[in-house]
């Protein structure tokens, strides 16, 4: 009776500042909660006051124990204090096993994307699916890209994609850059998530586009490592720093521009790897085979805020040339710890910043950290609110 008193406005409010967890537990207290807990502009009130840098999203590779079954791919949301406590086990019992024909691309606010690809006589197909591991709702939702394989390079190592939120126009977008073989061009194509067809957007000459093939989803944009060079075709011997450049996307005005490297990089950098951490687009390379640098450009498309968070000697960290393969997958919150993983080692490394010491090593399990995305619950529908 007494919660029969409370002003509605007053029950939202309150609602509004509960994890994703509890308010998928109260749908069941009535149907006007029910109702209200999917309603958009509390999805969006809850969205806002949700806390952030809290946990990330690893995409992981599960090793199967079987000789005639390859690797799956699997997702795990984590807390970053748990990671920090107890890396293995935490991404162990958090991993979601996926189905063995769909690439995970991105997350973006509780939002995860998937993609498969379908060959289909001389055409090939794009298939989308979106989900929201929080509230476990599942939705295929995009048409599918139907394109001419004679006219694309469409395997998986030549296709980029991304996934990101427009905030000016509140909508979440899928982005795939495809590589048109005839005009020797780069083909954008947008589906806009609620939509029922794909446009495209963006025609602009060919040029490299490198490392991971998900673009890193930051402030209303989509962004690749890539080379300021025409053609598809390059020598790395070849290539110098100015030529190396962040490939950025815009999802409100569909446009691009290139982003420059930090000024204290003095060559180009070898193994670069772009990431996201606490917000901030993040950039992770060997330099002079001696040292792991990770460098966070704090206000997104100012190229003077690219700041340098680490720079340690690959000797502390137990990674010897040739083969050096680290990345960073999360940072503590006050920036002085950061968790690291090294592939050839198959290891998290926990390295605190402010002491510059191993503060230990652990290592991987069945499930195998291969990238982190920043990773936030929500109530987000995967077909639009």
């Amino acid at each position: 009776m007494a919660m029969a008193q409370l002003p509605q406005d007053l029950i939202e409010e309150i609602l509004s500042w509960l994890p994703v967890k509890s308010l998928m537990r109260f749908r069941c207290v009535s149907r006007t909660w029910n109702s209200l807990i999917f309603q958009a502009h509390f999805v969006k009130l809850n969205l806002q006051r949700s806390s952030r840098n809290t946990h990330v999203l690893l995409r992981c590779q599960i090793n199967t124990v079987f000789e005639d079954m390859r690797d799956l791919p699997g997702i795990a949301p984590c807390s970053i204090c748990s990671l920090l406590e107890n890396p293995s086990s935490t991404v162990d019992n958090g991993c979601h096993q996926l189905d063995n024909r769909y690439l995970f691309i991105g997350s973006y606010n509780g939002l995860v994307w998937l993609i498969n690809l379908v060959a289909r006589g001389e055409f090939s197909e794009y298939r989308v699916w979106f989900c929201n591991l929080a509230t476990r709702i599942m939705s295929e939702d995009s048409p599918h890209l139907c394109l001419r394989s004679c006219n694309y390079k469409l395997w998986w190592y030549q296709v980029k994609c991304g996934f990101g939120y427009d905030d000016r126009s509140d909508t979440y977008k899928v982005v795939l850059v495809l590589s048109n073989i005839k005009s020797q061009n780069w083909e954008l194509r947008v589906h806009r998530l609620g939509d029922t067809h794909w446009r495209k957007v963006l025609t602009c000459p060919a040029f490299p586009i490198l490392g991971e093939k998900c673009g890193q989803p930051v402030s209303g944009t989509v962004n690749w490592f890539a080379i300021r060079k025409l053609g598809f075709d390059y020598e790395w011997e070849t290539v110098t720093v100015d030529q190396s450049v962040i490939f950025s996307y815009d999802l409100n005005k569909e446009t691009f521009k290139y982003l420059l490297m930090p000024n204290g990089l003095s060559q180009v950098p070898r193994g670069p790897e772009l990431g996201v951490l606490k917000g901030c687009l993040c950039l992770s390379h060997v330099h002079q085979r001696t040292h792991f640098v990770v460098w966070l450009m704090r206000e997104f498309g100012v190229e003077n805020s690219w700041t340098q968070l680490l720079n340690v000697t690959l000797e502390l960290l137990q990674a010897p040339l040739p083969c050096v393969i680290l990345k960073p997958l999360c940072i503590s919150e006050n920036g002085d710890v950061l968790l690291l993983a090294n592939y050839i080692s198959s290891k998290f490394i926990l390295y605190n910043k402010k002491d510059n010491r191993i503060v230990y090593t652990q290592d991987f399990n069945n499930q195998v950290p291969m990238s982190s995305h920043d990773y936030i619950q929500s109530l987000v529908l995967p077909y639009g609110n």
